[in-house]
């Protein structure tokens, strides 16, 4: 291997963070031709986790690893739901599944071949939607050697009650929302805002003001567009006035109140 090469080897090894995935068309943007990736990989440098995904010889990669290549790529694919929650401390109180890692992208964006076809260790529920804008909403959460971005509390219990009733059942998003007795109104006020389904935000509006969140008291209603006319959540569930859904009995019925 020339000096030069081995001066652009010795480059990208002291900027990739051990533990992350690198994507060939990454590296190719970034001045590593074709050619030189297949002699890194030869040399050792490198090994192939699936087509157009390397990472370091001998590392070993999470999930979060490649979602970290995701991001860097430029698409919005991030932990989402009840993961983020639990990567966040906010869901320690229910048993969540360790075994399936919900995420979230936005609509068009596909989890590439190497990602869907390589072995986590954990199951992988996908979401593609634009129910909430790619941009907002969203925090940086730190690993021992790089960063990705997750959703934050805000968001996340948004992706829960997006996911149900068909997904996430309609009581642990209940429990989950009970947790969250500090959320920020104005992160609260502006996804509500530019919240596109109906549904998820007149339940996000039903379940904050039966947990009695003092929070809840900071967020302008008003401004939110909750859309006309009445909303079946579910089938012979309990109609609730205030936000012209019906919502199923056993939330009806949960001794915190009743809207």
């Amino acid at each position: 291997m020339s000096t030069e090469n081995h001066s652009k080897i010795n480059q990208l090894l002291a900027s990739l963070p051990s533990g992350v995935v690198v994507q060939s068309s990454w590296l190719n943007a970034k001045g590593y031709s074709l050619d030189l990736q297949r002699r890194y990989r030869k040399s050792l440098w490198l090994e192939a986790i699936g087509p157009g995904a390397m990472i370091r010889y001998g590392d070993t990669v999470g999930y979060e690893g490649g979602i970290y290549a995701l991001q860097q790529s430029g698409l919005h694919v991030h932990p989402g739901g009840r993961t983020a929650l639990s990567l966040l401390g906010r869901a320690h109180y229910l048993e969540l599944a360790p075994d399936r890692v919900v995420l979230f992208g936005g609509s068009g964006e596909s989890l590439p071949a190497w990602f869907q076809k390589h072995d986590w260790g954990t199951e992988l529920d996908y979401h593609q939607t634009s129910f909430l804008p790619g941009d907002i909403g969203l925090t940086v959460y730190e690993l021992k050697n790089f960063s990705i971005t997750i959703s934050s509390a805000e968001r996340a219990i948004m992706e829960c009650l997006y996911l149900s009733p068909q997904k996430q059942d309609f009581m642990e998003c209940y429990e989950l929302m009970q947790g969250l007795n500090n959320l920020r109104p104005q992160s609260v006020q502006a996804l509500l805002e530019h919240c596109r389904s109906v549904k998820v935000k007149r339940l996000f509006l039903y379940m904050a003001e039966k947990a009695k969140h003092d929070w809840f008291g900071y967020v302008d209603s008003d401004k939110i567009d909750l859309g006309k006319g009445k909303r079946s959540i579910v089938k012979n569930g309990v109609y609730s006035a205030t936000y012209q859904i019906t919502i199923p009995k056993e939330l009806h019925d949960d001794d915190s109140g009743t809207i």
